[in-house]
């Protein structure tokens, strides 16, 4: 509406335009210590931004507002012409003045003009209310702070969903303000912003989830099939950190003699380790091939147990397998380790081992304490199953389950009853 040129406050074309058709000597600015407010000519108070610019509300380009040159030459226009006021510019291309404006690619410069007059007439200019930046930086943050919250509780597709229908709410509101108020919020920040903050949530939660699952396949890959690995890498909340109490399914072996079997190695350490390598490597893979977990290698003794960290309702059959397999695979060692031990002219010791299985209620989950901690077993069923362990040698058997573990695998296996005994540290005797 008014501009300095060589230090002067000069107004535009349609202010002073006003200025001269309502008969006025001057017009009036009013300003405050953020720049301008508004420009009054005539009595009329033109809303205008702090650099006195006014938000003009566009109409498509219309061909009533013109009068050719040709019909004012002629003289036809006169009647027409009475009692306006009239600007006289340009329309063709090729005169470099057509504009673009929000909602055509070029209009005329002289119907810019026009529009301006018909805006300050009608009242109808826009405004961009002095709260309307706060307002929207207000609803960048309440937006993007609720997607922050809701994301990682609700999950990216209810939360874009919902988002959504923000965005519909927020860009309607804009339009019922412009088109009844005349007021111009700019709801392009709110969106653009709170997209880039959804999207980025979505990144990390990705990353997080990663992260979780390389963690898991770490933390459990070393003890539980691959299959299980990853059937908790794709649903870690089938994994219950801290302690559960749950029916499990426990087993101990130990290798019978393996004292003596140890001094025959005295002088080669090295070969020492490698038959325990050699002989709990596949001992392992049986527990493994049947779902089971690995807990703990105690020398020459594994411990194991199933139906932890994920389900298994045949968890006393699956290490009844495991079992049978362990001594299957253990002949098959023996028979290699006999035939080397012919060919290089040693002596023979085979491998025995001793296997206790029982069942029942025992706690699982990370034990231990803030420096270390493992994911194992306790509980009375545990502390059975390394006693059936140890009696195994006493009974001359291979395996011995407890009652609770031939109740469950009954018909499934051949059982003998061996005795009802009371195992060390406990007081009710036990059917094996």
């Amino acid at each position: 509406m008014v501009l300095i040129a060589h230090d002067a406050i000069v107004p535009s074309l349609t202010l002073d335009m006003l200025r001269i058709a309502a008969g006025q000597d001057a017009f009036l600015i009013r300003s405050a210590p953020g720049g301008v407010q508004s420009v009054v000519v005539a009595g009329a108070q033109i809303p205008t931004d702090a650099s006195a610019q006014v938000w003009m509300y566009f109409a498509p380009h219309d061909a009533a507002r013109f009068v050719s040159a040709k019909d004012v030459i002629s003289g036809n226009a006169a009647k027409r012409l009475a009692g306006k006021l009239v600007l006289v510019g340009t329309s063709a291309s090729g005169l470099l003045d057509l504009k673009a404006t929000p909602i055509q690619p070029s209009m005329a410069g002289v119907e810019v003009h026009a529009q301006v007059l018909e805006n300050v007439l009608t009242q109808s200019t826009l405004s961009r209310p002095s709260y309307a930046l706060g307002a929207e930086f207000f609803a960048v943050a309440l937006i993007a702070l609720a997607i922050v919250v809701l994301v990682p509780i609700l999950g990216a597709a209810t939360v874009f969903i919902t988002g959504a229908g923000i965005a519909a709410l927020l860009v309607g509101s804009a339009w019922y303000l412009f088109s009844t108020h005349g007021y111009l919020f700019d709801v392009s920040y709110p969106l653009i912003a709170s997209f880039v903050v959804f999207m980025v949530m979505v990144f990390t939660n990705h990353l997080r989830e990663e992260a979780q699952r390389r963690q898991i396949r770490s933390a459990f890959g070393q003890y539980l099939s691959p299959d299980l690995v990853e059937e908790l890498a794709k649903d870690p909340d089938r994994l219950v950190l801290g302690g559960e109490t749950r029916e499990m399914t426990i087993m101990f072996s130990d290798v019978r003699g393996f004292t003596s079997i140890s001094e025959s190695y005295k002088s080669d350490p090295q070969g020492l380790t490698r038959l325990m390598n050699r002989f709990l490597t596949p001992l392992s893979n049986a527990i493994i091939e049947k779902r089971g977990t690995i807990d703990k290698y105690m020398g020459d003794a594994i411990m194991a147990f199933w139906n932890a960290p994920l389900d298994d309702s045949e968890h006393a059959r699956h290490a009844c397998e495991a079992a049978l397999s362990m001594l299957e695979r253990l002949d098959v060692v023996n028979a290699e380790r006999k035939r080397e031990a012919q060919e290089s002219d040693r002596v023979f010791i085979p491998l025995r081992i001793g296997i206790g299985i029982n069942t029942g209620e025992a706690v699982v989950g990370n034990m231990g304490s803030e420096l270390r901690f493992d994911y194992s077993v306790l509980g009375d069923s545990v502390n059975l199953a390394s006693r059936l362990e140890g009696q195994s040698k006493t009974y001359g058997m291979s395996t011995i389950l407890g009652s609770r573990t031939a109740t469950l695998v009954r018909g499934d296996f051949a059982l003998l009853e061996l005795d009802v005994i009371r195992v060390k540290g406990k007081t009710e005797p036990e059917v094996i």
